[in-house]
């Protein structure tokens, strides 16, 4: 994916390590939806916090299930052989990226209420 760095049109195959920089938005992040909602909850009366999964988990391109999953059928060989159409490159799948999930809000609710 070009948002990833790869001009080529590539997508989630065999990519092994999450991006690093910082600065990294992906194109489904959208900085004005989390502007609005941070300004929306800035002036609740009751406290919220918004836990960004969605631009955390955008750093994870190694994450997804790739061709490692059952689609709507299993793939054909020939549909394994071309994995740059057929990955799947939506879904998330290793669990190291939900446990992360669950471990930030594990500490919101229990080490910082």
């Amino acid at each position: 994916s070009a948002d990833w760095g790869d001009k080529s049109g590539g997508n989630c195959y065999n990519q092994t390590t999450p991006i690093e920089d910082p600065d990294f938005w992906g194109s489904d992040s959208r900085k004005s939806m989390m502007a609005i909602l941070g300004e929306v909850f800035s002036k609740s009366r009751v406290p919220i916090t918004l836990l960004n999964i969605t631009q955390l988990s955008s750093y994870r391109k190694d994450a997804h299930t790739m061709i490692y999953k059952k689609q709507w059928s299993t793939l054909t060989p020939k549909q394994l052989a071309n994995p740059v159409s057929y990955a799947d490159c939506v879904h998330w799948c290793l669990p190291g990226l939900q446990d992360t999930w669950n471990e930030l809000l594990y500490a919101k609710l229990f080490y910082y209420s």
